[in-house]
């Protein structure tokens, strides 16, 4: 095997070892991150209403690490939390982040029409204008 063909295979294992974390192929991962789990329980805690457990899990899973994408919808969820909780600044705060992370972040129209948080969300979208 030539030294070209071996220097190209040691780089295509590098990138799938270390998920292409950076880079143009950074929005692909071939590595489950470790924040995954805990983004997959508060999501589900969040649905059946269980708030306090879903925002811990959710935060668990920021810290732990996750893909750009699933920071944004961890901080989606984490708005919805605080919105519902009644605490508007903490949601604007965690619309805020989702926006920083992905300028084109959008809520389903369901969401976005959501008396809580929809207005919540459509003000921190305008600030960003």
């Amino acid at each position: 095997m030539s030294f070209t063909r071996t220097l190209a295979g040691m780089v295509l294992a590098g990138l799938l070892a270390t998920g292409c974390t950076t880079g143009p192929f950074s929005q692909f991962s071939f590595v489950r991150s470790a924040g995954l789990p805990y983004l997959e329980e508060g999501i589900r805690q969040y649905e059946e209403g269980n708030y306090r457990v879903a925002a811990r899990r959710l935060q668990f899973a920021l810290e732990e690490g996750l893909p750009r994408a699933e920071r944004v919808s961890a901080h989606k969820y984490l708005a919805f939390v605080a919105c519902v909780s009644g605490q508007k600044l903490a949601c604007r705060e965690e619309f805020a982040i989702a926006f920083e992370l992905d300028p084109a972040f959008e809520l389903d129209p369901a969401e976005a029409g959501h008396p809580i948080w929809g207005p919540v969300y459509k003000s921190v979208k305008a600030s960003r204008r």
